[in-house]
């Protein structure tokens, strides 16, 4: 569950700040994904855990409410559901802690008894809100059974296993990419460098998001922009994972991943434009009107 915070600017250390505003917003970077690739066409399924709190049946109905799969949805006893605080500021720019909860608690063991799920699906797509170990193991499942996996290595990672990041794509935000490579993203020779280097360790393709600069591409055809779509940026929180949902279900119709990326940035930027997590999420059809509007 998202606590959504809005004030002015973002405290200083010390600085007591009064925000303008308060609500809480159903989210998590999976939750929040798996309604973006439902929003955008896509059957899902999600596999996660929630706790045994009041957000938890909330958390649940949220997904069912956009015909999201939770059969696979564990309840945690004696533990909260995932939380983050998020504050955002006037420009639309955020800062967020998150507390793991019942995340924290999703096994390896409870990968391997919802195997189906994995196997019998097209694509997964996974975040790093749950343990690495857990990880691993879903991408072990998936690359027997051939099943395509999209990595966003989101919280970012101060370490990880290369073995995590040998996937079909993994897509870091800039942070994330300079976290994974130790490369400052300033300059474009800055950027090329890091996706080489992620590519170099595994990952099949690579997309850099860089917020208005818009995203990079990088696999065995070299690097290349794919520029941002220009709208007024409101709260960015769910931008990251609006895009992410959004390329996996393009990418699994169409197979073309640079016009996968085109729509991942539409489905962005409609997100960056709203207020809150999943309620900002844009349809299909908002999308490619958005991207029909400016060709």
């Amino acid at each position: 569950m998202d606590l959504v915070l809005r004030c002015s600017q973002f405290p200083k250390p010390g600085e007591t700040v009064v925000a303008l505003s308060f609500d809480e917003v159903p989210g998590g970077k999976g939750a929040n994904q798996a309604v973006a690739a439902a929003r955008a066409g896509a059957s899902v399924a999600m596999l996660g855990r929630v706790g045994d709190d009041a957000f938890a049946n909330r958390l649940i109905r949220g997904l069912s409410n956009y015909e999201i799969d939770c059969e696979n949805i564990l309840v945690t006893p004696d533990c909260e559901s995932g939380l983050a605080m998020i504050t955002v500021d006037q420009a639309g720019q955020n800062s967020i802690i998150a507390v793991e909860g019942a995340n924290g608690r999703l096994s390896p063991e409870d990968v391997r008894k919802h195997r189906q799920v994995i196997e019998s699906s097209q694509t997964v797509l996974l975040q790093l809100e749950i343990p690495t170990k857990t990880v691993l193991e879903v991408i072990q499942i998936a690359r027997a059974a051939n099943v395509r996996v999209i990595l966003d290595p989101a919280p970012a990672p101060h370490r990880c296993p290369q073995k995590i990041l040998q996937v079909d794509l993994i897509c870091p935000n800039e942070h994330e990419a300079e976290e994974l490579t130790g490369i400052s993203l300033d300059s474009p020779e800055q950027i090329l460098a890091a996706g080489q280097a992620l590519y170099q360790q595994g990952a099949r393709h690579v997309v850099i998001t860089l917020g208005s600069r818009g995203s990079f591409l990088f696999d065995d055809q070299g690097g290349r922009l794919i520029p941002a779509l220009v709208t007024d940026s409101v709260d960015t929180t769910a931008a990251g994972d609006a895009f992410a949902g959004a390329l996996a279900v393009s990418w699994a119709e169409q197979g073309n991943l640079e016009q996968a990326v085109r729509f991942g940035n539409a489905a962005g930027a409609i997100a960056a434009s709203k207020k809150g997590a999943q309620p900002s999420i844009g349809s299909r059809q908002g999308i490619e009107c958005l991207l029909e509007s400016i060709k």
